[in-house]
């Protein structure tokens, strides 16, 4: 019950402070990304999750953005924990993709022309080969004219 008469049901006055901290939010990042295209409307994300600053920091650099991420030093004081050079890191990954583009091709040409080199090896042995049979027969009687004496043979001429 409460001394005062005229609420007798409310929770009494608290004179005593409570027991908490007062001071200020010192875990806070501030994530800033600036684009090329629109500089003077950079994107601000403000967390109190480390990992979750350095997962929107890597999103932004991925999109291109110049991206710095700052700490709070508490009583409204930030300072720069580290800056990502977004279209930097864009740049060198389409050099990369296109190195990579430009290896495959060359690779492929290289399997291509070793594919055709060994189809012409074996049509050479193959044509080694027939002339090797050719060699191996005995010659045919031909006229001079180069058509040989009989053009076919019927049963009853053997």
């Amino acid at each position: 019950m409460n001394r005062n008469s005229k609420h007798p049901d409310r929770a009494p006055h608290r004179r005593r402070a409570s027991a908490t901290d007062r001071t200020k939010n010192s875990n806070g990042y501030r994530i800033t990304g600036s684009w090329n295209a629109r500089p003077n409307r950079p994107a601000v994300k403000p967390t109190s999750d480390r990992k979750a600053a350095r997962r929107i920091a890597r999103e932004m650099a991925g999109q291109g953005a110049y991206v710095i991420v700052e700490e709070h030093q508490e009583f409204g004081r930030w300072a720069t924990w580290f800056e990502v050079d977004g279209p930097a890191l864009v740049a060198e990954r389409r050099a990369a993709a296109e190195e990579q583009r430009r290896r495959a091709a060359e690779e492929r040409q290289r399997a291509e022309q070793a594919v055709a080199a060994r189809r012409v090896a074996v049509e050479r042995s193959g044509d080694r080969a027939d002339l090797a049979r050719l060699m191996v027969r005995p010659p045919v009687g031909r006229e001079q004219c180069g058509r040989r004496e009989a053009r076919h043979v019927t049963g009853a001429q053997r």
